[in-house]
């Protein structure tokens, strides 16, 4: 039997690919048949594999059960790492091994309980990020409606292998180039005398009519959010942005929420996303005094695990994560999880940037992510230099385009730094939401029988 040294495939220093997480999850699968079963929920339309690992003794006889996905949104490939991480952690346990931050008390629980990895929800979209640097938000997938008009089609343009971002000089540009960080793009302001910029994906213009420029979507060329698609209060477009054309009409979506069906004694779920450092729970759609009162009491518990081993703040999704006040979001997974499912669910944007670049904090969290003025664009672009290599600020590079013309490609690259943190700081990242995510699985229902006593009745009968 191989040692789990000898099976690590290097999840917790760096990022896989597709085929090196399918490794990593097959090693584990041979080298330990009796704990660990590796199945497919279904392939992507690419043809990749959605696995799914399952951890823990007898796996055929129902035992409570926990469940950890990562890596639904394609370029938040840290929660592959950390979903990887939490699998690792609770094999070790099975086979004797001590874990940092797993006390003998919460081993012993997770040793009775099964649990249920499904590491990259969108594999098709992860490999394009990792391969690419395109952005895509769930999957690479270009289901925009009239196809016939002008439209943004990302893809690499001056031959370095990666599709990033476009700058040119236009006087009706937004951007201005910072006076205190060259090469950084910040919002115009009325004072500035220019250059400006326009910014686009790096890509070309399908359908291009000679003149008209598109409007880019979210710098990208796919608007389909697979957290925006499961069943439980889902609403069409335009009501709700990336729904997707009906509640699971992805195949990824459909492969979860199949494979949640399938598994009745699911308590607990862990949805891991990128970034910001916060975990969010329920209720999403409606304020703390609406959720019940038992549940609202282990959620305060899980408010002092999460700041006690991960510094993170836990935050109400109604509350403190609604981009638009009084607007909740539709078809999201955690609210299937808690709703449709009964489970424990909570959500978790790993890697604290705001933190660690020293931004101010905000009332509501979600607004950590839209109130970012041109001081802390260069607070930003400031620990990227002096902690992460400059590996997201990138030089601008000059380029004739066969549409646009004079362009410079480059400029900024967020895999790595913004979107996912640096690779020496995934470790820790792994360690500390392992240990947080066993504690919340020792809660797992037991059930418990005392000394028994037997009181003979008559001859023949006891009691």
């Amino acid at each position: 039997m191989s040692t789990l040294a000898s099976l690590h495939r290097g999840f917790r220093a760096d990022y896989l690919d597709y085929d090196a997480l399918t490794a990593q999850l097959r090693a584990w699968a041979d080298a330990h048949p009796s704990l660990c079963r590796l199945e497919s929920l279904g392939k992507t339309p690419e043809g990749r594999e959605i696995w799914i690992l399952s951890l823990g003794l007898e796996l055929d006889r129902p035992r409570p059960a926990a469940w950890v996905d990562g890596n639904m949104h394609a370029s938040e490939v840290c929660g592959s790492s950390v979903a990887l991480a939490i699998a690792e952690d609770v094999l070790a346990l099975h086979l004797g091994e001590p874990v940092d931050g797993i006390s003998p008390k919460v081993a012993e629980v997770l040793r009775a309980i099964h649990l249920h990895v499904v590491p990259r929800i969108s594999p098709d979209g992860a490999e394009a990020v990792l391969k690419t640097g395109r952005y895509v938000r769930s999957v690479p997938r270009d289901l925009r409606p009239n196809q016939e008009h002008a439209r943004w089609i990302c893809e690499d343009v001056d031959g370095d292998g990666l599709a990033l971002v476009m700058r040119q000089q236009d006087p009706t540009g937004e951007y201005v180039e910072s006076t205190e960080f060259p090469g950084l793009l910040v919002p115009r302001e009325l004072d500035d005398e220019g250059p400006f910029y326009k910014i686009y994906p790096e890509g070309r213009v399908e359908n291009w009519d000679g003149f008209t420029i598109p409007d880019p979507y979210f710098l990208s060329d796919n608007d389909t959010d697979l957290n925006r698609n499961f069943p439980y209060h889902w609403a069409p477009e335009p009501q709700q942005a990336g729904a997707g054309r009906y509640a699971g009409s992805e195949p990824e979506t459909r492969a979860v929420v199949e494979a949640a069906m399938a598994r009745p004694n699911l308590f607990a779920w862990l949805n891991l996303h990128t970034f910001g450092g916060v975990l969010i729970r329920p209720l999403g759609a409606a304020p703390d005094a609406k959720m019940a009162p038992g549940d609202l009491a282990l959620f305060r518990q899980l408010e002092q695990w999460a700041t006690e081993l991960t510094g993170y703040p836990t935050v109400s999704g109604f509350h403190q994560f609604l981009y638009e006040p009084d607007k909740p979001l539709h078809g999201d997974l955690s609210d299937f999880a808690y709703h449709q499912r009964g489970a424990f669910a909570w959500v978790c944007e790993l890697w604290d940037l705001f933190e660690q670049a020293g931004l101010p904090k905000r009332d509501r969290f979600v607004d950590r992510y839209s109130q970012l003025d041109r001081e802390h664009v260069v607070q930003l672009a400031k620990w990227d230099r002096d902690h992460n290599q400059s590996a997201v600020i990138r030089p601008w590079k000059k380029h004739v385009h066969p549409q646009l013309g004079e362009v410079e490609v480059g400029g900024l690259d967020p895999r790595f730094g913004f979107w996912n943190p640096p690779r020496d700081r995934l470790a820790e990242v792994c360690r500390s939401q392992s240990a947080l995510f066993a504690r919340v699985a020792a809660w797992a229902p037991r059930v418990v029988m005392g000394e028994p006593t037997v009181t003979p009745l008559a001859e023949g009968v006891h009691r």
